[in-house]
């Protein structure tokens, strides 16, 4: 699948069918919270990231790797990516530990993902 970058909005069914043709229940994505866009559908968060970096000029320290699972109700971001993982940021895990920079990546996807 290629990776799409999401600027205006995407709807749930969307994601749904991605995830479908995926990975069953989750979609990746890689979300820039300088910029207020995500990318979705690579086989890696690391292609996601590739692309937000080559083709909007993107900078790794406003990169963020989640997991979208669109099925579900509350709680249906998980923060967990191999490029989360940022020592010089002082994110030296998986997670997303900074609770701001998890509020924005929230804010963004909640802003481009449409409940329709």
């Amino acid at each position: 699948m290629d990776v799409i970058i999401v600027k205006d909005s995407i709807s749930r069914a969307e994601l749904k069918k991605m995830a479908s043709e995926q990975y069953g229940t989750l979609v990746k994505a890689v979300v820039d919270v300088e910029k207020g866009i995500m990318a979705l559908g690579g086989e890696l968060h690391a292609d996601e990231e590739a692309v937000l970096i080559e083709k909007e000029g993107s900078n790794r320290e406003h990169t963020w790797g989640i997991n979208l699972y669109p099925d579900e109700v509350g709680d249906w971001i998980e923060f967990d990516s191999m490029v989360n993982i940022k020592p010089a940021l002082g994110n030296r895990s998986r997670d997303v530990k900074d609770p701001e920079t998890r509020e924005k990546i929230k804010g963004i996807v909640n802003k481009l993902v449409s409940s329709e």
